[in-house]
């Protein structure tokens, strides 16, 4: 049957050839010999020339054959070279061992449990699935040695992934991640790799008490409610995993007026009521919404598929969106408030694509700021730094929907920022406040910070490269008519002004570039780590007065658009 692929190039059809013979999983040895037995090189291109590599912690990808793709034959060849890497680290400890209920997780997590206990490692494992951040608690609360979470996060119903904690429950990170992928690299045919299951499954089962904690840690970070009971709340998990310990926590710091989304409640892997399973995406909301509007609720609360991602809706314009840079810097502004009279000097933290509203913040409370490159495998270990440094870390944040608050989770958590934001909206309730006006009150104070996101989809990766080599070399003059200050490349490390300055940037290198204009604008893009996207990001900001706050955002706001307009015509597309 093999022979009759003779129009497919002879390196492809020895990687494809190798790939049937090593792989353990019969659907996807046989989805690969009939690509052969075909002679369709394009589809066995797909599957075989972009392997998948770790980007935001871990692998994503779609389900399928081949090395491009998400299947038994990758997770166990990953998973083998975890364990290599554990004992060549010297911690062959427990690993903690999740998955979510996406289409492939429970044999993805079979597979990865049975390789583990070949390498002679011991296994913990949710009998259920489980959101994201209970893993991560998982690890830093047992002391384990390395956590796996089989999940593709927010990523489209046909992908699924694979992520990794190390000790203290942080995302993998650098250098680590680049020494587990040589680790994989070095691991031999699959058939010599040792499998086995655990002795005694029922031992390696997580007992409840994990879960009760991980509640309990999130309710000592929201602290109480001001009058739970009088704030009405409509919450969705967009079909993921989050929704049961969601309303468990909410239900447990006293909100009783809680109304889920029903069609959305279940774990569902085909997300059947939303075309992108991800709370960023115009529609994702919807049907929240129209429930909160139907139930005269006072918030609309989302987690993304895995838990570890927070969406927040309020009844302003027709139930509005707020970004994440809003979610951020209203919880910071919240915690740095009700937690003034702590010891230690409280630190907040976010990356360098979100808003400059947060370092604002910051300095009027006279807390602590740190700015990272993006992803929580650098705003994670902030909370580690500030422990060593004596600071007592608050919050971090990124735009894209992640916040980390508090001690126990080091890692973007969406379930215990739910809680914390219904907090915040209860006492402002309680004070006959709103969340809209605790914006107001910020833009007053620091200013209307209008951010902005755009995302190109491509099909050449090649084509993201070729349009940042291009603003590097052709870097632009000005901006919607707004004259470019200074360059900041974080691949090269330096940010240079066009007064002929320079200066070297903090941030470890990066594929991102940032353009700082005369107006205090900023334009920024950098590849996506998860996906074929090149992510582009906007920030303009107005001065404005308690007179002027919806004519200055409205001013910022059309800043921001222009930029974006301007700044991706520039592109070399």
């Amino acid at each position: 049957m093999l022979s009759a692929a003779m129009g497919i190039d002879q390196e492809l059809r020895a990687a494809a050839e190798a790939w049937v013979a090593d792989d353990p999983d019969p659907v996807t040895r046989d989805e690969v010999a009939q690509l052969l037995a075909a002679g369709d090189a394009a589809g066995l291109a797909e599957r075989f020339t972009a392997p998948l590599t770790f980007g935001t912690a871990g692998i994503r990808g779609p389900l399928g054959a081949g090395p491009a793709r998400m299947n038994r034959a990758v997770v166990r060849r990953v998973t083998a070279g975890l364990a290599a890497w554990l004992h060549e680290r010297g911690s062959p400890g427990e690993v903690v061992l999740g998955r979510d209920a996406r289409h492939g997780s429970s044999e993805f997590a079979d597979e990865a449990a049975a390789v583990l206990a070949g390498a002679g490692l011991a296994v913990r494992r949710f009998a259920e699935p489980v959101p994201t951040p209970l893993l991560a608690f998982a690890v830093r609360s047992l002391g384990a040695a390395a956590g796996v979470q089989i999940t593709a996060s927010h990523n489209p119903a046909g992908d699924n992934g694979y992520k990794v904690y190390v000790p203290g429950g942080l995302p993998l990170a650098p250098p680590d991640d680049a020494a587990l992928a040589a680790a994989i690299a070095a691991v031999g045919p699959l058939a010599d790799v040792p499998v086995a299951a655990a002795a005694d499954p029922q031992r390696g089962r997580l007992a409840a008490s994990v879960e009760a904690d991980y509640l309990q840690a999130a309710r000592n970070v929201a602290g109480g409610a001001a009058h739970p009971e009088r704030l009405r709340v409509v919450v969705t998990p967009l079909h993921g995993v989050a929704g049961r310990l969601l309303l468990d926590v909410i239900h447990g710091a006293g909100f009783s007026d809680v109304v889920p989304v029903a069609e959305q409640l279940d774990p569902d892997p085909d997300f059947p009521t939303v075309a992108f399973p991800n709370p960023e995406e115009p529609g994702a909301l919807d049907l929240a919404r129209a429930l909160a509007a139907e139930r005269d609720a006072d918030l609309v609360l989302a987690t993304d598929p895995d838990g570890d991602r927070i969406a927040v809706a309020i009844p302003e314009d027709g139930w509005r969106t707020l970004t994440g840079d809003e979610v951020g810097c209203l919880l910071a502004e919240h915690l740095l408030t009700l937690d003034a009279h702590l010891p230690g000097r409280p630190l907040v933290a976010t990356t360098v694509v979100s808003s400059r509203l947060l370092s604002r913040i910051a300095a009027a409370h006279g807390a602590a700021y740190a700015e990272t490159l993006t992803g929580f495998k650098w705003l994670a270990p902030v909370a580690e730094q500030a422990q060593a440094a004596r600071q007592r870390f608050v919050l971090a944040y990124e735009q894209a929907l992640g916040v980390m608050a508090g001690d126990a989770v080091r890692d973007k958590d969406g379930i215990t920022a739910a809680l914390l934001f219904a907090t915040f909206a209860a006492g402002l309730k309680a004070r006959g406040a709103t969340v809209a006006g605790a914006l107001d009150d910020l833009a007053v104070r620091h200013g209307v910070h209008a951010t902005l996101g755009r995302s190109l989809r491509v099909d050449d990766p090649e084509q993201i490269a070729r349009m940042l080599d291009g603003l590097r070399r052709r870097p632009a003059r000005e901006v919607a008519g707004v004259p470019v200050v200074a360059v900041a490349d974080h691949a090269a490390g330096v940010r240079r002004h066009t007064d002929g300055t320079a200066e070297p940037l903090p941030t470890p290198a990066a594929d991102l570039l940032e353009l700082m204009l005369a107006d205090g604008s900023r334009c920024l893009a950098r590849p996506s780590g998860t996906e074929p996207l090149l992510k582009c990001y906007l920030e303009a900001v107005e001065p404005v007065t308690s007179h002027d706050i919806d004519a200055a955002r409205a001013r910022a706001e059309e800043r921001a658009t222009r930029l974006a307009d301007a700044f991706l015509a520039h592109l070399d597309r």
